[in-house]
């Protein structure tokens, strides 16, 4: 663990600084800044002691219209008193620290202070993010701080109240666990006892043969098409129903038993008329993948966390994707065992994220019909005999699904509404009816029976692992792309300890800008747009801003030699081991991150326009 200077510290109590400064006399500075111009609050920078706690200024934001300062809050491991039996693991840890950030922005909101500080709030998953971190000496919180103006004047009286009132009593109520009154103290229980649980049976799946578990009564509607919060039942939620020949169950470490729907290995296909469920338990299975907390409906709703969504993505950048188990002997005559487009069509740009979905490692594909395209997905008997095979250069996903699971171990979760085609190839057909299913698959068999379709095509599905290699610099940024950008952006954050803490956030010199999230869905990097919007498995902007600053990473050790997949492997070996703070480029408050899949991490990657590969 890594002070916030970069120097070790394991194991050593937080104390602070020697020269820090107490509560009454930061008061009376921000007092006697009152109307000086806004730039004199870069003097607050740095470690202020308010007796209990200390306050670090880590940034202070050039004017009241730029971006937050960043400030956290330390508090000594031994007054924070958190039990020690919660912080075992790293799922614990990350457990408490998605409770006490909770816990910091309900208090900001109580003590009407959540207009001027604002902390990273995560949603209804439960993901390891940059707000809080819990190391053996101390608890530190980071969040941001509006420092007041009145025009680019400061307000020095409101700032003091902010600092030196306002923001101890609410760090206090929130992360010194002798303040937490009987009920906080058993739901910071319930909230680790219940990720314990979860991790615990997402782990079992694979050895029980399952992508999937369902509990039943669990709640799988959403308010509406922009809100993750769970339907009411008075509102028409329908809780989960389980068919008994799906039926599973698990012993958890807490003790309970939870029951629940297995989706099995193999290929499952959902069906049911239009609004009956199929897509609301599809999304769920996708989101399944994260850990939900108590009350979100789909707390026990796990999914293998390989489980990839694909789909269409009409006019995404592909470069240098194997799509030819899918596409070949096109009219243009290009390679597609090496397929590179700026602006993909409906077909090779689902053909390359189900490739990509595999390079990355998935174990499980969940797809659907309605955001898929059609000729990719299916071909039908009269089109087969109108159209010749050699005439026609995709071979569709129903021809390719048993041997992608037979010879490469990868399922399908497959929703379809409008075509029988896949009973021929299917497992396992569940039916939703009003929200409620039932097994049919001896009926979708007896259906295939009667009518039976077109033989598989024949043929690897891979004949080897996929492993792109990017050439040296092949992340470069626009016109400051190749070798130089890149050495320039190495140099500036060179020196930089292990958890990035260390000296080397300062001074960018002439070396590109670094990567930075827009949101949810795009990440801005040099000149170019990365669309994230149809990776619809990226559920928080933090997220996203930990892509971002991935993407760095990798445009300086991306060698001419390392695939994606060694590169993909060192970034998870790297957050296993050091969390996400060392993806800062400053020492510090970190910013707001939150942990990303590698198949996120591929896609961002994967969709950059001026991707460059070796030969």
């Amino acid at each position: 663990m890594q002070d916030r200077h970069g120097s070790d510290r394991q194991g050593q109590s937080h104390k602070p600084p020697q020269n820090g400064r107490r509560a009454q006399d930061l008061a009376r500075r921000l007092i006697g800044m009152d109307g000086r111009s806004y730039p004199s609050y870069k003097q607050l920078h740095g470690t202020h002691e308010l007796g209990d706690l200390a306050v670090a200024i880590d940034h202070v934001q050039s004017d009241p219209y730029a971006p937050p300062s960043r400030v956290c809050v330390l508090v000594d491991a031994e007054d924070a008193a958190l039990p020690q039996d919660l912080l075992e693991t790293a799922d614990d840890r990350i457990a408490v620290g998605d409770f006490l950030t909770r816990r910091f922005a309900a208090q900001l909101r109580a003590a009407g202070a959540d207009r001027d500080i604002r902390i990273d709030e995560p949603g209804q998953q439960v993901l390891a993010r940059s707000s809080v971190l819990l190391a053996p000496d101390r608890v530190e919180v980071r969040f941001e701080v509006a420092l007041p103006a009145a025009g680019r004047r400061i307000k020095g009286r409101a700032a003091a109240r902010i600092l030196t009132e306002l923001l101890p009593e609410v760090a206090r109520a929130a992360l010194f666990h002798g303040e937490f009154d009987a009920p906080t103290r058993d739901a910071l229980r319930a909230h680790v006892v219940l990720l314990r649980d979860q991790e615990h049976l997402r782990a079992s799946l694979r050895e029980r043969g399952l992508i999937a578990f369902v509990g039943e009564g669990a709640i799988l509607p959403r308010r509406s098409g922009d809100s993750d919060l769970p339907l009411e039942t008075r509102l028409g939620a329908v809780p989960f129903a389980v068919p008994e020949s799906l039926r599973a169950e698990f012993a958890l470490p807490s003790g309970r038993t939870v029951t629940g729907m297995g989706i099995p290995e193999g290929v499952t296909v959902i069906v049911g008329g239009g609004y009956h469920g199929k897509s609301t338990l599809l999304r769920a299975v996708e989101r399944g993948v994260y850990p939900h907390i108590a009350g979100d409906g789909r707390e026990w709703v796990l999914t293998r966390p390989d489980a990839v969504s694909i789909r269409a993505e009409d006019g995404r950048a592909v470069t240098g994707v194997d799509i030819s188990p899918f596409i070949t002997n096109l009219p243009t005559g290009t390679d597609t065992r090496a397929f590179s487009t700026t602006n993909a069509s409906g077909s090779t740009s689902q053909a390359a994220n189900l490739v990509e979905a595999v390079e990355a490692g998935a174990s499980a594909l969940l797809i659907d019909e309605d955001t898929s395209a059609t000729n990719f997905m299916i071909r039908d008997e009269r089109m087969r005999r109108l159209i010749p095979a050699n005439r026609e250069p995709i071979t569709p996903f129903v021809d390719r699904i048993r041997p992608l699971y037979e010879e490469r171990g990868v399922s399908t979760v497959l929703v379809a509404g409008g075509s029988g085609a896949f009973f021929d190839v299917a497992d396992h057909v569940i039916a939703l009816d009003e929200y409620v299913p039932r097994d049919v698959t001896a009926q979708a068999r007896a259906l295939a029976a009667d009518d039976a379709g077109a033989a598989a095509a024949g043929g690897p599905v891979f004949a080897a692992a996929v492993s792109r290699v990017p050439a040296r610099g092949g992340l470069g940024r626009g016109e400051e792309q190749g070798p130089d950008a890149a050495g320039r952006g190495a140099q500036h954050r060179g020196g930089r300890g292990p958890a990035g803490r260390g000296a080397g956030g300062s001074g960018r010199g002439k070396g590109p800008k670094p990567a930075r999230a827009r949101g949810l869905g795009q990440i801005q990097y040099g000149t170019e747009t990365i669309e994230l919007g149809a990776v619809v498995q990226l559920v928080d902007p933090s997220q996203t801003e930990a892509i971002a600053r991935a993407l760095d990473v990798l445009s300086r050790e991306l060698d001419g030699e390392t695939s994606l997949a060694e590169a993909l492997d060192a970034l998870e070996r790297r957050f296993d081991a050091e969390g996400l703070d060392w993806l800062s480029p400053h020492r510090g408050h970190p910013g707001r991150l939150a942990r990303p899949r590698r198949h996120e991490l591929l896609a961002a990657v994967g969709r950059y326009r001026r991707l460059k590969l070796a030969d």
